[in-house]
């Protein structure tokens, strides 16, 4: 079983970028396809980034595509969200989640449900 601790968010202008990390502890993170997620304020919870397990797969959301960036360093055992251009609308409280299934090997799994573990989160907010 995995633990992750998120760190990074905290207070950006509309324009700036910040790196998002996801701490992984009990086990590599390298065995887990790897996502991030976001809950806007009053909203759901939506997919936004994930890699799969081999490192080779990765998909976006399309609000984020082309501004964000997932990536993996399994010396540290972190996973990370390089966040560009950030707008007002990626205010939110970002998840980061593994799966475990075998699917996670060559998969990006975009479905909360898909997911075994997930951290407590961190809340990015972006000003105008």
């Amino acid at each position: 079983q995995v633990q992750l601790v998120e760190s990074g968010g905290g207070l950006v202008q509309a324009g700036g970028s910040l790196r998002l990390s996801c701490a992984a502890s009990g086990r590599n993170v390298y065995t887990y396809g790897m996502g991030w997620f976001r809950q806007p304020p009053g909203k759901e919870r939506e997919f936004v980034a994930g890699l799969s397990r081999s490192g080779v797969s990765s998909n976006y959301a399309d609000s984020v595509s082309g501004r964000f960036i997932i990536s993996r360093d399994n010396a540290k055992n972190t996973v990370y969200l390089q966040m560009n251009s950030l707008k007002p609308e990626d205010t939110a409280v970002y998840y980061c989640a593994a799966d475990q299934t075998q699917w996670a090997q060559w998969r990006v799994a975009t479905r909360i449900n898909e997911y075994d573990y997930w951290g407590q989160g961190t809340p990015v907010t972006v000003s105008s």
